[in-house]
């Protein structure tokens, strides 16, 4: 049974069927192996087991869970019994089961996003489309978010995101994050033929260049042509 802070499934697409507490198979099946033990060494027939979370309700408030369905707390994640204290590992694991969600109940197009004004604009963008575009939060992890979307055959992606993070695509960075390299400014003053001088952000540098509109197609060209020789599918990008 769910108890305060744990949450109920009430749409389909996740591993725990609708009306049942979100704690995914591994997990509860390990509970029940637990309480199956317990029950031959008491004698006793049935047991019965409630699973609560403290503060559950407002850590739900930090995660996906009511968008993709879950409502009154946390889920119990777990796809092999083995915890790894590496919160990438989570973090996927959630955009894995934001992607079930999205097969699940037939979204069109899937959209990833990196920051806040891309998530802000590509919920501007879906207000009269509900129910052909999912967004999903992709954090740094490009690489793995769109690999796990085209295993599930969501082929149809669009990626909104800002220049800066373009760039580091287009120049071959998988994961965003700034601990898996930073961007080559080299090639950058290459490509725009122009001495950047001084400036060490790619904002900056569009500050200074006279035709922005120019400098954004171009990245976006180079980003959709890296994620192409990746992946060998059409990716939409989109700068924000």
């Amino acid at each position: 049974y769910a108890s305060s802070g744990v949450g109920i499934v009430t749409k389909k697409g996740l591993k725990p069927p609708p009306q049942y507490p979100a704690i995914n198979p591994v997990p509860l099946n390990a509970i029940k192996d637990v309480f199956e033990s317990l029950s031959l060494k008491i004698n006793k027939k049935e047991l019965f087991c409630s699973v609560g979370v403290t503060n559950g309700v407002e850590i739900a408030k930090q995660t996906a869970n009511a968008k993709v369905g879950i409502l009154g707390g946390i889920s119990i994640l777990g796809t092999k019994g083995i915890v790894k204290p590496i919160s990438a590992s989570a973090y996927i694991n959630s955009i894995d089961q934001e992607l079930n969600f999205a097969k699940a109940n037939k979204y069109k197009t899937i959209i990833f996003t990196l920051g806040n004004t891309a998530l802000k604009k590509a919920n501007e963008k879906i207000k009269n489309h509900q129910n052909e575009f999912y967004i999903i939060e992709i954090g740094n992890f490009i690489y793995d978010g769109i690999n796990l979307s085209i295993e599930k055959k969501l082929s149809n992606i669009q990626l909104w995101l800002g220049i800066a993070k373009s760039v580091k695509i287009s120049q071959g960075f998988k994961n965003t994050h700034n601990r898996f390299g930073s961007i080559d400014f080299t090639l950058i003053e290459e490509f725009i033929k122009q001495d950047i001088n001084d400036c060490v952000t790619i904002k900056a540098i569009r500050d200074k260049i006279s035709n922005k509109k120019e400098f954004d197609n171009e990245i976006i060209q180079q980003t959709k042509e890296q994620l192409k020789d990746w992946f060998d599918i059409d990716i939409g990008v989109k700068i924000c």
